[in-house]
């Protein structure tokens, strides 16, 4: 009952910071945040409370994959925005991520190899994006948004977990990423602010994932052998500090090149 109640809190409470972050410094950094194992870590941590350790060490493995199918989803949206409304760009970046997920389903690397893969694989794939530097003003949402997004994360958060055990911890991992944040965030950036301050915002989440493969790299490796509380604790330091060094390069993509060219 108390894990239950953990998960109807915490989920929220993460994303409802990441909503007023994003109004305060604007999409890059909005994403940027997004980019942090905001849905995924509370997952693995739950997996390992209800899963065991082993369960949860393996599929932290795939959930590092499979950053590789949600950076492939923000680039999709991303170009399709130019082209289609933000409906169709997220049908269409969610077909991507899916397809992206059955390629890596037939891989079985071992853990470093996985993990140099996924770093190689999202510095290619941040080459690809379109180059956006413009400056929007972006008008008030309704008060309705923030609460929107709370309650579509937290419903996703409880279905994996309650599902997992069905899935498998590799197939449940790379489930994981699936962009749950980064789509509620893209449609209602592309919606409010146009579709350049969508790219720019998926953008920065590709840019702040590179973190996140380092977090699911020491989970994996060490959740067998260390204590649950010693293993995520390394696991969010090393994180934060790598994130935070990605900041840098986020905040010089915010500053715009030109102004109100749509």
């Amino acid at each position: 009952m108390l894990l239950f109640i953990f998960k109807l809190l915490l989920t929220p409470l993460l994303i409802g910071l990441v909503s007023l972050a994003g109004r305060r410094w604007g999409p890059g950094v909005s994403g940027w945040l997004v980019g942090l194992p905001l849905t995924s870590a509370p997952v693995s941590l739950f997996l390992t409370l209800e899963q065991g350790r082993a369960f949860a060490a393996v599929a932290a493995q795939g959930t590092m994959l499979g950053q590789v199918a949600m950076a492939s989803f923000c680039l999709a949206y991303s170009r399709f925005a130019f082209r289609l409304n933000w409906f169709y760009s997220m049908l269409s970046g969610w077909c991507v991520f899916f397809i992206v997920v059955a390629l890596l389903e037939q891989l079985a690397l071992p853990l470093l190899a996985a993990f140099i893969a996924v770093e190689v694989a999202l510095a290619l794939l941040l080459q690809l994006f379109p180059r956006v530097r413009t400056l929007v003003t972006p008008p008030t949402p309704p008060p309705w948004e923030t609460l929107l997004r709370m309650l579509v994360a937290t419903a996703f958060v409880l279905l994996l977990t309650a599902i997992a055990g069905l899935l498998g911890p590799h197939l449940s991992g790379l489930l994981t990423p699936f962009p749950l944040y980064a789509s509620i965030l893209a449609v209602f950036t592309h919606h409010f602010q146009g579709k350049a301050a969508a790219a720019r915002f998926l953008r920065g989440v590709v840019s702040g994932s590179f973190a996140f493969a380092v977090f699911f790299l020491i989970v994996a490796a060490l959740l067998t052998a260390w204590s649950v509380v010693a293993t995520f604790s390394l696991a969010l330091v090393a994180t934060l500090l790598v994130h935070g060094c990605s900041l840098f390069l986020v905040r010089r993509q915010e500053k715009p090149s030109s102004i109100n060219r749509k």
